[in-house]
């Protein structure tokens, strides 16, 4: 699926705020903590607790809140289709990192180890 022009704007401008709680149901439906959602999410971020929680106060939009992360380095080993679309295929920079939160999600509700879903290598 071709990502277009109107979607990276109506991504950037969904808030943050607005996807979390349909996050932790859909991880919690699944079995999953509220705590290993955010294992992910500060996986991925950088952000810890304190900060998550105060971004989602904020209403931060999609825009900001990538703006604001330390992008974990391994990100790029996100693979795969979410939402129909093919991540490494994805141009726009912060709608690919809207989808590898996205997958991140989907990979915990899936029951995926977490060592599997934060990319930690075999030594």
């Amino acid at each position: 699926m071709k990502v277009t022009t109107e979607h990276n704007e109506r991504m950037a401008k969904m808030t943050f705020a607005s996807v979390y709680p349909h996050y932790v149901k859909k991880v919690e439906s699944k079995g999953r903590t509220k705590e290993e959602l955010h294992q992910v999410i500060t996986w991925l971020t950088g952000f810890d607790d304190k900060k998550l929680d105060e971004l989602i106060h904020e209403k931060v939009t999609f825009e900001t809140f990538f703006q604001k992360a330390n992008l974990n380095h391994n990100a790029s080993l996100i693979t795969g289709v979410i939402c129909d679309y093919r991540i490494e295929e994805i141009e726009n920079k912060l709608t690919k990192e809207v989808r590898y939160l996205d997958k991140l999600v989907d990979e915990l509700a899936k029951g995926k180890k977490m060592e599997k879903i934060l990319r930690v290598a075999n030594i």
